[in-house]
């Protein structure tokens, strides 16, 4: 009877054990050096200090300020737009020279406008001949008035006369009676008639004294409209409204412009402003007097917050500063300053430098170096204003303290950091 023949194992299965525990223990030892749970749990990871920016907390005068890059402006400008449309005829001024109120910039052409206006002119014309005929015929009725009221007065007086005499004579029957009733009838009837004709007078010179009020009035408004449909002529005539520099002229000869289109721009030189873009994060935090500072050719000056914008664009709105006092002499308009703009008074207080790890955090948390060095753990903190250069401390950490205010990166789901 044949015995049973042990059967050596090969391959991997022969050395499956060995594997398995060299396997254990790179992983334990892996564990170890990048994520391992110790010294009170968390997820630990060593990373060299050279690698990281360690910084101390301490107490100093926070300035409350941000930077921000304006550009110059010209204190006030003037916008030319084209009051009546038209083709440009001529260019009388080129941009970028200095011009004089009431000077002549372009001319342009509108043979609509121009047939419009002579047609207007006729109409407004014929209405003013209508009025002054229609004047002339009040004045002719109460000139006619008058003369028949002239001519019954003078009838009265010769008929008063006569009716004296024929009282006297009808009595020695010289006048008969018939002519002497004849007489009185007839200066009855002309004191009637004359009383009729004062009354026909008053009545005639109210309404005429209305009329030519109403006429003046009408006539008035027509020959205010004769001349602002003539004035439509003269705006075809650009001039400048003010002095100073003529920094664009958007018109070529030939080109044909409409009513409101944009035709250039004076500066008056009076002055310059910054037009800054602010962060819309501060748009709380900034009112009109506001202060802020820059530096131009070695010298400091102060500018105010005159106008603020509050429509954000693009995450930023406008804000608008003008010098205090006399500005500077040597800046030109398109120039960029980068100013210090200030948000509030300089305070003491515990300052962090201003550090790459605000952005991975928030400033809700950081890492703080324990007192043997060899940790930094993770720790909830409260930070208030911040700058370019420093971050105010409200709570959370001591004078003297050391916190990692680098980038923070893949550390921020680690609870511990230890330093090697």
């Amino acid at each position: 009877m044949a015995m049973d023949r042990r059967i050596e194992k090969t391959g991997w299965r022969k050395h499956k054990g060995r594997i398995l525990a060299a396997a254990a223990v790179a992983l334990l030892v892996g564990a170890g050096s990048v994520a391992a749970l110790n010294h009170g749990g968390g997820a630990t990871v060593r990373i060299a200090q050279e690698r990281l920016v360690i910084s101390t907390v301490n107490e100093g005068a926070f300035e409350d300020f941000i930077p921000v890059r304006g550009s110059v402006e010209p204190l006030t400008s003037i916008f030319l737009d084209s009051v009546e449309g038209g083709r440009v005829e001529k260019r009388f001024v080129e941009a970028g020279q200095m011009v004089k109120a009431g000077q002549p910039l372009l001319e342009l052409s509108n043979t609509d406008l121009q047939l419009e206006v002579i047609s207007r002119e006729a109409q407004v014309i014929e209405q003013l001949n209508q009025l002054r005929t229609v004047e002339l015929g009040l004045e002719t009725s109460r000139l006619e008035n008058q003369r028949e009221l002239v001519e019954v007065e003078y009838r009265l007086t010769q008929l008063g006369r006569a009716l004296e005499r024929r009282t006297a004579l009808v009595r020695t029957n010289a006048v008969s009676q018939a002519q002497f009733d004849d007489t009185k009838d007839e200066y009855e009837y002309q004191k009637r008639r004359q009383a009729v004709l004062k009354e026909q007078q008053q009545v005639t010179d109210r309404l005429r004294s209305e009329q030519f009020a109403q006429l003046k009035e009408a006539t008035t408004k027509l020959q205010d409209n004769l001349e602002f449909t003539r004035h439509n002529l003269d705006n075809l005539i650009v001039k400048a409204p003010v002095d100073g520099q003529l920094t664009a002229l958007e018109a070529e000869i030939g080109q044909n412009k409409q009513r409101g289109e944009r035709l250039g721009r004076i500066d008056r030189m009076d002055g310059f402003k910054v037009v800054a873009q602010v962060d819309e994060f501060y748009l709380p935090r900034l009112s009109q007097g506001q202060s802020a500072e820059v530096a131009i050719g070695g010298s400091p000056f102060v500018l105010t917050v005159a106008k603020i914008f509050p429509q954000v664009r693009d995450g930023q709105f406008r804000v608008d500063l003008e010098f205090q006092g006399d500005g500077p002499k040597d800046i030109r308009p398109g120039q960029t300053l980068q100013l210090r703009l200030k948000l509030g008074a300089t305070t003491t207080a515990l300052l962090i430098p201003n550090g790459a790890f605000f952005q991975d955090t928030g400033g809700d948390w950081l890492f703080v170096v324990g007192p043997d060095g060899q940790y930094a753990s993770k720790r909830r903190v409260q930070l208030g204003r911040r700058n370019a250069q420093v971050i105010e401390v409200r709570s959370g950490l001591d004078k003297g303290e050391r916190v990692i205010t680098s980038a923070y990166g893949d550390m921020v789901r680690m609870d511990r950091i230890q330093l090697q």
